[in-house]
């Protein structure tokens, strides 16, 4: 008998983050109390169906978990296949990641006072229940690469916007921009609000 899913889990991490943001705090606090209900979430395995975690052979997938009907922020899921690896690129707004299941790498980078892109100390790896966090702030600027070469990867990553509607840009070794805006890789948002088929105690 297949265990049904928690997403009870999901749903709950989405409006504490919403209420999160109804207070209208700073940022450092946004990045502070969010990565805590996301760590939360991104600890338990038992979750995402499987439509939202299924990878592409040839690139990393993007897919849309959620957008706030504000657009204050979205949670999407990235499915990284062996091996794969994003291009150098930035984000423009605020951003939590977690890992879920497996590993990746994320290296950040810096201008070079010629204006070049340099690594920024040494890459930070994540695994199932870490949260790291981006902005320009903080640091927006990073390369994310699979950490396995023989499985797949999945980390969930929320921004303060609708990051697949965000132009922003990838960067190429001499520091140049080049503006690109995501998308995203679903035909279909994973359905979390049907409770028709859940029972309402969990």
């Amino acid at each position: 008998m297949t265990t049904p899913l928690r997403l009870d889990r999901f749903r709950q991490f989405v409006g504490d983050l919403a209420a999160l943001l109804d207070e209208q705090p700073d940022e450092p606090t946004v990045l502070e109390q969010g990565s805590v209900l996301l760590q939360r979430l991104v600890a338990q395995d038992d979750w995402l169906p499987a439509v939202a975690a299924e990878p592409d052979p040839v690139r990393y997938r993007q897919f849309l978990l959620h957008a706030d009907a504000r657009q204050r922020f979205s949670v999407v899921s990235f499915i990284w296949g062996p091996g794969q690896r994003t291009p150098v690129h930035d984000h423009r707004v605020w951003g939590l990641i977690g890992m879920l299941r497996g590993a990746e790498y994320s290296q950040g980078f810096t201008r070079s006072t010629s204006g070049g892109l340099v690594a920024e100390g040494a890459r930070t790896r994540l695994v199932p229940g870490q949260v790291e966090a981006v902005s320009p702030r903080v640091g927006d600027i990073h390369q994310v690469s699979n950490a396995f070469d023989d499985r797949v990867s999945i980390s969930i990553h929320v921004y303060g916007a609708n990051i697949g509607a965000v132009t922003r840009a990838v960067y190429t070794e001499s520091g140049e921009e080049k503006p690109f805006i995501s998308g995203y890789s679903n035909a279909h948002i994973p359905n979390f609000w049907d409770l028709s088929k859940e029972s309402l105690v969990q």
